[in-house]
């Protein structure tokens, strides 16, 4: 029966969204993969002179010779070019008494330091100083008559011969045997071990060494890229379930990734320097969406990867460890764009201070310090403060929202609110009041105060269309529902949330803000026209639909905090008297009421946050509604 049903389940595409969302992960590992530098060999390991051997021992896996530096190359090739001889050979027809090459070959022998010169002459060939050979210039000028240029240079004979000798210059000098060791961990990395390892990377060259070695490296990558993108999965299904239920942020994460990596990819393959890229975008970014946890899980999970191929992994590991660390913790709620500034500038002195100290911690000498590094760290500060574009451009690409846009639709004199002011001033009063009441119930509870004041501003919007049909813009003319059919003036009520959502989406409000607006009612009923309704018509059945509100019920804290604190706010403006009993007895009976409608039944609110939220609703209020004094007028 199971499997029938499982079976059911796969054939209707139940679950093929989980399946497409496990899919995005898998192609990020293949991408990943297909990314990483396809290096010649397996040889991966780090070293430089003067820093410790970070690696296990080493020993030789088979034989292979020691090269000769470049330098060395160089310095021998010098040497043995300095007793090279340059052949020459006659011109037929010239006399040979005196040996005479022009001018611009006596030059070239100047200038490459030649000091004696071969003749050909019947096969045979032999060897004159350059004091002895001559320019048709110094001949005339030593022996007092014109002698002709009689000797050209062989350059076939010349370059061949030239050849011959460098060819048998040996590029190695000695040998490692197999089984050797080579250097043991924590050993300073000298010169001639430096040489030596030089010599092993190019060992591992050869085609006919590293076939095996590498098709074992790219499987190696495969395995630890699989596993870190399987952690993550894990992660999210334990800890943030609701975030790999979501299509859009698992393309968010994964997107991410692969900007990173593949710029970390790009600048291994140019040469450049691994510290030029802001890995800090991912826990910014990340952070401005969602959550601490994730943002560092999100984090480690990508250094983790490119550590695989990084030319110094365990230095990179931790100071991009410090590095997000540093910006989760300078970037706990992200409200200014100076706050990208502020946290670009910690991580730079973070990144800064922790390369110090690992290479202090390493060699002990102020040497290994590498300048450039500290460039790297500005440039890559820089690059953080772009942060800013990526967040507007995620932002509309997966319809998130930031702090920032929050705070800038809190603006009252944003276009929208400012309307609203005008078309109806006690809508927005009340809506003021009540984002007031929403956000301090939500700092208490821990939910997101910023965005239920947001929702709390606009909820009410819809009552622009018709702003006379509601009490709180009506002065001194009769309410006109009060004249109209109960079910005719439910209908005018009920529009306010339609027609809400409607000038939401004309006016292209985010999504999150638009849900405050059809959800702030729920499912409830229009109260005061459905008891009359059913008042006036005693006998007859009632159609509940007719008095609904559309919904969607309220599936967050903060959707749940904007019902509680519109309803409680709208009930202590009918109260008669403002006194702390009376007011706590009002928010009591409206929360109970929604409460037993099932209006939070899809909200996480526990009871302890309900319980604080009435005694926060209740305590403002009473502030709210405090009396004054009288002041005593003056005698005459």
């Amino acid at each position: 029966m199971q499997i029938s049903n499982l079976k059911s389940k796969i054939l209707n595409g139940k679950y093929a969204p989980t399946a497409f969302r496990l899919g995005v992960f898998v192609l990020l590992a293949v991408v990943i993969v297909l990314l990483f530098p396809q290096y010649n060999n397996a040889f991966r390991y780090h070293f430089e002179v003067g820093k410790p051997w970070g690696h296990a021992t080493l020993t030789a896996d088979f034989d292979f010779p020691i090269y000769k530096t470049e330098e060395q190359l160089i310095k021998e090739q010098q040497q043995l070019l300095s007793t090279f001889t340059p052949c020459y050979k006659y011109i037929r027809g010239v006399q040979r008494q005196v040996l005479v090459i022009s001018l611009q070959e006596k030059d070239w022998l100047d200038e490459n330091g030649f000091s004696r010169i071969a003749v050909m002459q019947n096969r045979v060939s032999k060897t004159y100083p350059l004091s002895e050979v001559y320019t048709p210039k110094t001949a005339y000028e030593h022996f007092g008559y014109d002698c002709a240029m009689n000797l050209v240079r062989d350059t076939v004979w010349t370059e061949q011969a030239r050849e011959r000798l460098l060819a048998s210059l040996s590029p190695t000098q000695g040998l490692v045997q197999q089984g050797e060791k080579i250097i043991d961990r924590g050993d300073i990395v000298s010169e001639k071990d430096y040489q030596i390892l030089q010599s092993l990377r190019r060992a591992y060259d050869d085609e006919s060494i590293g076939t095996t070695q590498r098709t074992l490296s790219v499987l190696g990558e495969s395995i630890l890229v699989v596993l870190f993108l399987t952690l993550l999965v894990i992660y999210m299904y334990v800890f943030r379930p609701h975030y790999l239920r979501s299509t859009s942020t698992v393309l968010f994460f994964c997107l991410q990734m692969f900007i990173v990596i593949a710029l970390a990819c790009l600048a291994l393959r140019f040469g450049l320097s691994i510290y030029l890229i802001p890995f800090a975008w991912i826990p910014i970014i990340t952070r401005v969406f969602f959550d601490s946890r994730t943002a560092l899980f999100l984090h480690f999970t990508t250094i983790l990867i490119v550590s695989i191929v990084v030319p110094a992994p365990v230095e990179f590991f931790f100071i991009q460890i410090v590095v997000g660390m540093v910006a989760v913790s300078s970037l706990s709620d992200m409200t200014r764009r100076a706050q990208l500034a502020q946290t670009a500038a910690w991580i730079l002195l973070a990144q800064s201070i922790a390369y110090t100290a690992i290479t202090f911690a390493q060699t002990g000498t102020w040497s290994s310090i590498d300048g450039w590094m500290y460039l790297y760290f500005a440039i890559c500060a820089l690059l953080t403060i772009g942060s800013y574009g990526l967040i507007f451009v995620y932002e509309k690409l997966f319809r998130f929202i930031s702090s920032i846009t929050l705070i800038e639709l809190t603006d009252i004199n944003s276009e929208l609110l400012h309307t609203l002011a005008e078309r109806a001033p006690g809508t927005f009063q009340h809506s003021m009041q009540v984002s007031n009441l929403a956000a301090e119930a939500a700092k208490t509870i821990g939910a997101n105060a910023l965005l239920v004041r947001t929702g709390a501003l606009y909820h009410d919007i819809g009552k622009m269309a018709n702003p006379l049909y509601f009490v709180e813009n009506q002065t001194g003319v009769e309410n006109p529902l009060l004249s109209m059919d109960p079910r005719e003036a439910a209908k005018v009520v009920i529009a306010h949330v339609t027609d809400g959502e409607k000038i939401a989406r004309r006016h292209r409000l985010p999504e999150v803000v638009i849900n405050f607006i059809t959800t702030h009612h729920g499912t409830s009923l229009v109260r005061y026209f459905y008891n009359t309704w059913c008042n006036n018509h005693p006998k007859e059945p009632v159609e509940s639909a007719l008095f609904q509100y559309p919904g969607p019920k309220p599936t967050t804290k903060e959707g749940a905090i904007l019902m509680m604190a519109d309803a409680v706010e709208a009930r202590s403006r009918s109260l008669s008297t403002f006194t702390e009993e009376a007011i706590a007895d009002a928010v009591n009976k409206m929360i109970d009421a929604q409460i037993a409608d099932g209006q939070f039944a899809q909200t996480p609110l526990s009871f302890k946050d309900v319980e604080d939220i009435r005694r926060v609703f209740t305590a403002r209020l009473v502030v709210m509604n405090h009396h004054r004094i009288t002041y005593p007028t003056l005698n005459k």
